[in-house]
């Protein structure tokens, strides 16, 4: 068996982390210059006004940015795909919904700075791309797991 299954208590501690790993996204979005719509949107500051986006932002942030979200993603689907049992918790936070719209909103925003940025060194437009292209497959690969798992699973059950 794993870890969960010989400690039961573990799921408690899962519902506790779910609302960090739904604050990732967020403050990816955030970083971006980027509005998250839905149940996790907070209203935005009256001063706040939103400068800094995707594609003006320095490369070094981008970077960190694109890093964050390919580690952040390919650790979730790592953990879904070894524990699957695991989704029930996820969707009682609405994470397809947003997911999909972190999708949606940050993916083609990233993907567009990425392509239209200027780099001394084209191994680091290489390197960019390989981790977004990365990060969009894992995004959609963890929201299959979900699918399957809340969706049809039971289904077929």
């Amino acid at each position: 068996g794993n870890i969960f299954t010989q400690q039961p208590s573990y799921f408690s501690d899962l519902d506790e982390t779910l609302p960090t790993v739904l604050q990732v996204f967020n403050n990816i979005l955030h970083k971006c210059g980027l509005q998250c719509e839905g149940a996790s949107a907070e209203p935005q500051k009256l001063e706040e006004k939103v400068s800094v986006t995707a594609g003006n932002m320095p490369l070094q942030e981008l970077k960190d940015i694109v890093l964050y979200l390919c580690d952040t993603c390919t650790t979730l689907w790592a953990f879904l795909d070894v524990f699957p049992l695991a989704c029930q918790t996820f969707q009682r936070y609405e994470f397809c919904y947003r997911l999909a719209s972190f999708y949606e909103l940050a993916i083609p925003e990233l993907e567009s700075a990425i392509k239209k940025r200027h780099y001394e060194d084209n191994s680091v437009f290489a390197d960019l791309w390989r981790r977004i292209s990365h990060s969009r497959k894992k995004i959609i690969e963890v929201f299959h797991i979900l699918i399957n798992q809340v969706c049809l699973q039971p289904i077929l059950e």
